[in-house]
């Protein structure tokens, strides 16, 4: 990347937008600049962000877009307030993931994984890595994120390597890794052990089967029921409670296994709920985790009855190579056949589903490597109760992080996979000892040998993204951007993962930094349609963005995210809301050429609001400092919802609407000192209207503020507008909301009796006091021009003409004149439709303010605004009944 600054491109302004031309344009523009580099400012406050790492299974979707997008909002904003912006960019190997689609991939060649062997099945995935890196890469620049590469990382890349293995190394040590045999979450089709939270629980239609298992030597049986009747195979015992009457006498007596005809003991244990059906329980040790418990109790054996597909395996007998469902069918028929199936009841029940795969999860008594969690749990949760943890937003997210955290169970961290982190453990073959370290073993530390073999297991996935905000600046060896971006300010992410993720990376920053690894943690919701259904191929609802960058360009798209997006709430995508962010942008579009149209050579420089500013100069000015001031406010809580609102009600209404329409006064006039003045307010609205636009559409804003009259080579490093008190004008909104008042109360009966605004009308306005008569006469020119009248007439003496229509506003009486164009029975159907409006508000008003609890409890401010408006509304009601006395009159 070159350091020296580029040249803007050369381009006109043309009459219409074009989103393709200009974002390739100004994506290349500031990458060639490097504008998007952190460290660049030494002696500013840093700020940082580490993106949330996609995976490299494919494409980024629609969730990555407002993910990335909220991010891009805060990054850009934070760069132009001046502080020393860091948003650091990567990818994810996601293991299973992303092993699951080569492998698929390599199925449709007819080969599988173990043809190629290790080492040639790991250059596949790595083929695979690099084409989905750069697709992501291409993809970001699309959505217009302003990533320091610099920097990137990937979480198997040789710096995240050594981190893991740092980690490994020292919970080892700690005694916080062990490896054990227990039940953990099997995936039969990946082959792999899962973490509790890989398993997607589901409801389904399913049996139960109640069996009965013979007393040996005895004419007794005890009936036992299953949802998995292939699992009887691995039955090594009975259980019941010590105390329950019915099977007191039986334990410590042997049972007969059906079918398979092993002998296994009745054993006495409270684990057994008396009530709860027969009051008797099949215990298979290796297949369920609460058995596996008993089974330890008990000291019974654990006998395997599937292999790693999800096959019965040797220790089923005559159903071994049978799959575990084909398996339950034969089970079945033989029990029925035998007369121990008693009864099979129909049963709705929860079955764990493989998050990745989908395939039905298999509890499977399995050697595995875990992290022992309850030491590490505890302090991220004293950390956050002494408030000393990350603040969530919104803030009921840190009780659904506490908690998982304060029950969390330990970790299963090694998976049967050949892409990820390989496990740092090596078994010698001459005098079997385990060596976990941080460097490969070649020869034994205890014996000397160099037959050395590595564990083939990886590790989760999430073991190496919960290390993400401080491995990716260097951890652990202690660089600069560890000193300077640690921890990271702000995480932004889904609520699906706060288990996954966001609890791991806080407990790890906690253990290895000894601090939070980052402050504030931003949760939004999923993209969903429309229909509020959640977005799946199955449906065919998915919405990809870049097909609707292509129809509508980057910024359209940004803007309907984020406007549309409230924290911790899902938002429904509807394409009618990206086609008024495009008409919204064609908007800003129009208002700036037809500025610059009139700006003509008018330069920076010549900016001067220190000159006899008008009315509307200084409303708008006035109009714009409370923007700016809201907008900061706004961005600084993550309301992004709430600010795309406030910029487009600002830019559409007081900008467009009625600025740029009121300086037409002046720019086509022939006062040069009110031309300059005008324009030097347009230039300065218009470039800081786009600098408080840019963080939410960059590529818009950067190209007209390229147009105006501006310093600096980008609108990304321009100073963020600031809140000046010298605009402050709150006679100057009054007198403009008059004004507006009037116009908008004119057009409206225009509109009401079918007068164009082409044609000239009579017009006369009767004030209520001397005040608002000089404001008005001050201001008569807006009038004329934006009322179109023939003759205007501003009297408070005035009396009511007859046959006339007429509009009541807050300090003045309107009458048109509009002989022969009037109805004046519609008139007066209008003003009683008026003042029924009217009367309901002034009798909402009094019941309020008769309220004695809401006079008690509200505050002073509060209830004189009240008492204002009842006096308006009251005054109102009045001059409109004696308009219709008049008329009837």
């Amino acid at each position: 990347m070159e350091e020296t600054k580029p040249a803007a491109p050369e381009t006109s302004m043309p009459t219409t937008y074009d989103p393709k031309e200009s974002e390739k344009k100004w994506y290349d523009y500031w990458l060639q600049g490097g504008y998007f580099k952190a460290g660049q400012r030494p002696d500013a406050k840093p700020y940082s962000i580490v993106i949330p790492p996609p995976n490299v299974t494919g494409m980024l979707h629609i969730g990555h877009a407002l993910d990335n997008t909220l991010q891009d909002i805060v990054i850009r904003a934070k760069r132009m307030q001046g502080y020393d912006a860091l948003w650091l960019p990567g990818t994810d190997h996601a293991g299973i993931a992303t092993q699951t689609r080569v492998e698929q991939k390599l199925r449709e060649e007819g080969l599988s994984r173990y043809d190629l062997g290790r080492e040639k099945f790991l250059e596949k995935v790595w083929e695979w890595k690099e084409h989905y890196a750069g697709t992501i890469r291409e993809q970001w620049a699309k959505m217009g994120l302003s990533l320091d590469y610099s920097r990137e990382r990937f979480t198997l890349d040789e710096g995240l390597s050594k981190a893991v293995r740092e980690v490994f190394v020292r919970l080892y040590e700690k005694g916080l890794i062990y490896r054990g045999k227990y039940i953990i979450n099997w995936d039969p089709a990946a082959r792999t052990a899962l973490s509790d939270i890989e398993v997607e629980y589901k409801e389904v239609q399913g049996a139960l089967y109640h069996l009965k298992y013979p007393v040996k030597d005895s004419g007794e049986f005890i009936v036992v029921a299953t949802t998995r009747p292939e699992t009887m195979l691995g039955d090594t015992a009975v259980a019941v409670h010590p105390e329950d009457e019915r099977y007191r006498h039986l334990i410590g007596k042997t049972l007969v296994l059906p079918i398979i005809g092993r002998e296994i003991p009745i054993v006495g244990d409270e684990y057994v709920e008396k009530e709860f059906g027969s009051g008797a329980v099949k215990i298979t040790p290796a297949h369920d985790p609460n058995d596996f418990e008993v089974g330890n109790r008990h000291s019974l054996p654990q006998v395997l009855v599937m292999d790693e597909s999800g096959k019965m395996n040797e220790n089923a007998g005559k159903y071994q190579g049978l799959d575990r469902f084909e398996c339950r069918k034969q089970i079945v028929a033989d029990m029925k056949e035998l007369g121990v199936l008693i009864k099979i009841e129909e049963h709705v029940h929860q079955v764990g589903h493989s998050e990745r795969s989908g395939a039905v999860v298999e509890p499977y008594l399995s050697t595995q490597w875990f992290v022992k969690m309850k030491p590490l749990a505890e302090r991220a949760v004293e950390a956050q109760k002494s408030g000393q943890g990350v603040n969530y937003v919104p803030d009921r997210f840190e009780k659904i992080y506490l908690h998982w955290i304060e029950n969390v169970r330990d970790w299963c961290i090694s998976r049967q996979l050949w892409w990820g982190h390989r496990i740092p453990a090596w078994y010698c073959d001459d005098c079997k000892e385990l060596i976990v370290a941080r460097e490969d073993v070649t020869v034994c530390p205890h014996c000397g040998g160099t037959h050395m073999k590595q564990d083939e297991d990886v590790l989760d996935t999430w073991f190496s993204s919960a290390l993400w905000p401080f491995s990716t600046m260097g951890w652990p060896d202690q660089t600069e951007d560890m000193k300077r971006y640690y921890p990271n300010d702000l995480l932004v992410t889904g609520y699906d993962i706060i288990y996954f993720w966001v609890a791991r990376m806080i407990f790890s920053g906690l253990e290895f930094t000894d601090r939070i690894p980052f402050k504030d943690v931003l949760i939004h919701g999923l993209v969903r349609d429309a229909e509020g259904r959640k977005m799946s191929k199955s449906l065919g609802n998915g919405v990809d963005p870049f097909d609707v960058i292509e129809k509508y360009g980057a910024d359209a798209m940004r803007f309907m995210l984020s406007t549309g997006s409230t924290p911790g709430q899902d938002l429904r995508f509807r394409w009618e809301k990206v086609e008024q962010a495009r008409n919204f942008a064609n908007k800003i579009w129009n208002a700036s050429r037809f500025a610059l149209m009139n700006l003509g050579d008018f330069k920076y420089e010549d900016i001067d609001l220190t000159g006899q500013l008008g009315t509307a100069d200084r409303w708008i000015l006035h109009r714009l400092n409370e923007t700016v001031r809201e907008v900061t406010r706004l961005i600084d809580a993550y309301e992004f919802g709430e600010t795309g609102r406030l910029l487009y009600n600002f830019i559409w209404d007081d900008l467009c609407d009625w600025y740029i329409e009121f300086s037409k006064l002046s720019l086509y006039g022939n006062d040069e000192t009110a031309k300059k003045t005008t324009k030097s307010v347009l230039a300065y609205v218009l470039d800081r209207t786009q600098r408080l636009l840019h963080p939410f559409m960059p590529f818009i804003s950067e190209e007209i503020w390229q147009h105006l009259p501006h310093e600096g080579d980008t609108i990304t490093l321009a100073a963020w507008p600031t809140f000046e008190a010298k605009f402050e004008a709150p006679d100057a909104v009054r007198e403009m909301e008059l004004l507006m008042d009037i116009i908008r109360t004119v057009r409206n009966i225009r509109a009401e009796v079918n007068v164009p605004m082409s044609k000239k009308i009579e017009l006369q306005v009767k004030p209520t006091g001397a005040e608002t008569e000089h404001i008005l006469k001050r201001n008569e020119e807006y009038l004329r021009r934006f009322s179109n009248t023939s003759v205007l007439t501003i009297d408070s003496t005035l009396g009511a003409p007859d046959k006339a229509m007429t509009g009541i506003v807050t300090g003045a009486e309107l009458f048109l004149p509009l002989a022969g164009l009037i109805d004046i029975a519609q008139e007066i159907s209008r003003l009683e439709k008026e003042l029924q409006t009217l009367h309901a508000e002034v009798e909402r008003i009094e019941k309020k303010l008769a309220n004695e609890g809401f006079v008690a409890k509200a505050p002073a401010k509060v209830i004189e605004e009240e008492k204002a408006k009842l006096a308006d509304y009251s005054g109102k009601r009045d001059k409109v009944t004696a308009r219709i006395a008049e008329l009837k009159g």
